[in-house]
């Protein structure tokens, strides 16, 4: 187990009126196919809620005021990277992450996502999924995160 600290980040689980989840599809090589929900490095001085609005802002075109905030996760969520990355991502400063989630209601519509809102794109496709698929299509080391959100999200959707 590496000695390093874990990157503080935000992410975000929007739902839309069908209680379906928006993921994006991971543009870059190391992780292409896989998707995600939006998700991003916390700024210093910015507390957790404003980053996750801002990860969702920059990934998705999807502003604050067409977002309902529902939920926060009841306690952040870890996970490790793998080794063949550990030393590689983040000019190797981590060893994964310490999320902070948040669940919200997706109030605009379709013409409101732009996914190269953001200079450059994470994403270069976006689907809405059942919650209960979001595990198996993110990377394998983010599937414990991701089961863990479903099972605590699932009754307020």
């Amino acid at each position: 187990m590496s000695d390093l600290p874990y990157r503080p980040c935000a992410g975000f689980m929007l739902v839309n009126a069908q209680g379906l989840v928006f993921t994006g599809q991971r543009i870059d090589a190391r992780a292409h196919g896989t998707w995600q929900m939006p998700q991003g490095g916390i700024d210093p001085g910015e507390d957790e809620q404003t980053a996750a609005l801002r990860e969702l802002e920059e990934e998705t075109g999807i502003t604050p005021d067409k977002v309902e905030v529902i939920a926060r996760a009841s306690s952040p969520l870890t996970y490790d990277l793998p080794p063949e990355l550990l030393g590689k991502v983040w000019k190797g400063k981590y060893r994964g992450q310490i999320q902070h989630w948040f669940l919200g209601r997706f109030l605009g519509e379709e013409a409101d996502i732009n996914l190269e809102a953001h200079d450059p794109p994470e994403f270069n496709a976006y689907r809405w999924l059942e919650p209960a698929q979001l595990p198996e299509k993110i990377v394998p080391f983010k599937r414990a995160v991701y089961a863990a959100l479903v099972a605590e999200f699932a009754p307020l959707l």
